[in-house]
């Protein structure tokens, strides 16, 4: 019972349902009170009517045995005088029993009467205040039972005062059975009873069926996720409802993410790949050095196993730096450092660079060891590349801090200026490996770039080559 109720189809039907029920029965409970209601109303206003028509007649001189009244059995009729003794009843009437009188429900009231209150005069008349020939104005209702011809039912009854024209004053008690609103309320519970069990296990049935549809492409969505799991075949993906829901979205996110991870999954399979490749080629160069001379001391190439030993440092680091960055290692937000001091330090001692505009302090925010590493990667690749000269430049443009690297080389055609960021590429092939690096240092500062919350892009020099722009957010 538990793993059923733990389903959401299960949980949207017992939801559904007992929302419709509670409505339901409250819908049905107003009903009822409103139909109640309005019987009463009925009832009172033939009580009423009675009643003034037999006031009336008494108060025109009608003596009692000439009061025409209607049957015991529809309409009991008593008249009673001060003493609560009856002078008159209705056919076959045996005795009236008026259990309960609302004396704060008023019938109606004469406009001279409403008019006075209005001006803040007195109450209306009470029946002390009644003249010879003169009913109350007030009609009062209550709840009782008649017995008819030795048959007692209930009935709604209404109270009126009257005088008579010779000055008696009485109280007339007429009723209205209160069958009809009994058999219609018990009509109408009934029906109630009945239906809302029925109306319930339609509503049951229907959400059920609805939500078992509404659910079929999550359950399809978590089939094939067991499946890829299963398989860890990440090209495999969801199906997709041919809605606009948010099943639809639901699929289209997963597949979503699973494109996303499975370019990660690839992107480090080849960067484990192309890192192992890179760390053989020195490993296997340093391991031979050694074991000649190992064998023939005479012949240790001291400066190449250096050079080896150096290059393998250096690719360890970078290939450090790239994990601590692929985990999402961010620069201190409040750190801040002078971005020309940066560069005049990097500058410095390099052939053939020059750097172009003002040495002002430009303070930016960030780790001032990554931005170094960037600019030097930068300069490094662009003396690589240069004929005879390298440009620096740093400047503000708005919101942004550019540093620009530009040297007068063949530049980077537009087809793979965005190929030149990835991990591992060299475009020049026929460069010797020694010179033309490991194809990390690009990759290194375009990751830089973007933890920084900046950009590093590629254009063409204004003397021809390669243009690499570094902007960085200004941060006050």
């Amino acid at each position: 019972m538990r793993r059923r109720l733990g389903s959401v189809r299960a949980r949207a039907t017992l939801a559904a349902t007992l929302v419709v029920a509670v409505a339901l029965v409250a819908a049905g409970a107003a009903v009822l009170l409103a139909l109640r209601s309005s019987l009463i109303d009925q009832a009172d206003a033939e009580a009423d009517s009675v009643a003034r028509n037999a006031a009336s007649a008494l108060a025109h001189g009608f003596a009692y045995d000439k009061l025409i009244l209607p049957d015991g059995d529809e309409n009991p009729v008593e008249v009673l005088d001060r003493k609560e003794k009856p002078v008159a009843v209705g056919e076959d009437v045996e005795g009236i029993s008026v259990s309960a009188i609302d004396s704060d429900r008023l019938n109606s009231e004469t406009n001279d009467d409403a008019d006075d209150r209005a001006e803040g005069d007195a109450e209306p008349e009470d029946e002390d205040t009644l003249v010879a020939g003169e009913v109350a104005d007030e009609t009062w209702y209550g709840e009782g039972t008649a017995t008819v011809e030795g048959e007692t039912k209930h009935y709604r009854f209404a109270g009126v005062d009257v005088v008579t024209a010779q000055g008696v004053p009485l109280t007339v008690y007429a009723g209205a059975p209160l069958s009809v609103e009994e058999d219609a309320v018990s009509t109408a519970l009934t029906t109630m009873l009945i239906g809302l069990p029925l109306l319930l296990v339609t509503v049951s049935g229907v959400t059920y069926v609805v939500t078992k549809r509404a659910l079929r492409p999550v359950e399809g969505i978590r089939a094939e996720m067991a499946a890829i799991t299963a398989s860890e075949d990440l090209s495999r993906r969801v199906p997709e409802p041919a809605t606009h829901d948010e099943v639809a979205r639901l699929a289209r996110t997963t597949n979503e993410t699973l494109a996303a991870l499975e370019t990660s999954v690839e992107r480090q399979r080849a960067f484990v790949a192309d890192a192992s490749h890179e760390l053989r080629s020195p490993i296997a160069s340093l391991r031979t050095q050694l074991e000649v001379a190992a064998a023939h001391p005479e012949l240790l190439d001291l400066d190449g196993a250096v050079e080896d030993t150096v290059r393998l440092q250096r690719l360890a680091s970078d290939l450090l730096l790239l994990a601590r960055l692929d985990a999402g290692e961010r620069p201190q937000p409040d750190a801040r450092f002078d971005l020309a001091a940066v560069v005049r330090e990097e500058t410095e001692g390099r052939d053939g660079v020059t750097v172009e505009g003002g040495t002002g302090p430009v303070e930016v925010r960030g780790s001032r060891n990554q931005v170094s590493r960037v600019l030097g990667n930068l300069l490094d690749n662009a003396g690589r590349h240069a004929r005879e000269r390298v440009a620096v430049a740093l400047r503000t443009e708005g919101d942004w801090i550019v540093l620009a690297v530009a040297d007068d080389g063949t530049g980077v055609p537009p087809a793979d200026r965005d190929r030149v960021f990835e991990r591992f590429v060299r475009l020049d092939e026929s460069r010797a490996r020694d010179d033309g690096g490991a194809g990390l240092g690009l990759a290194i500062a375009r990751d830089i770039a973007v933890r920084h919350g900046g950009t590093l892009t590629v254009g063409d020099a204004p003397g021809g080559g390669a243009l690499f722009e570094l902007r960085l957010p200004q941060k006050g």
